[in-house]
């Protein structure tokens, strides 16, 4: 993986000690985490950090464009996802968990006004997946 501090340089945030770990737990090890699963892993990792130090860490990383915010209504959680390209989700109820869709495996007809100008689509498709 690309040196973490680096990637965070690039990308316009301050790397300090936290955002470093935290960046490297998303980006490496988690799967859709949730900031209470984020906070969880912080406090068995690392020092001392607060609830805020995790939002304001995640909200960074989100505005900076290495992850990305989904919520999911459905599920009544928001979770962060490394993959920050266009695709969809499907969700495991028996797992309790999320999976990337490929786009191209979703189709959407989507009639609008030319007026409209989308900017993204957000799809969760949820189910059993018997794997």
């Amino acid at each position: 993986m690309q040196n973490i501090e680096q990637m965070l340089v690039e990308h316009g945030v301050r790397p300090t000690i936290h955002r470093i770990h935290i960046a490297r737990y998303i980006l490496g090890e988690a799967d859709h985490p949730t900031a209470d699963e984020v906070l969880d892993w912080a406090n068995q990792n690392l020092s001392k950090i607060s609830r805020a130090t995790v939002y304001n860490t995640l909200r960074e990383l989100t505005q900076a464009g290495l992850i990305r915010e989904f919520r999911f209504p459905q599920v009544s959680r928001t979770v962060y996802d490394k993959n920050t390209e266009n695709h969809f989700h499907f969700y495991d109820q028996a797992s309790d968990s999320f999976m990337d869709l490929n786009a191209d495996s979703v189709k959407v007809d989507i009639q609008l006004p030319p007026s409209f100008k989308v900017n993204c689509v957000d799809i969760l498709v949820s189910g059993n997946c018997s794997q």
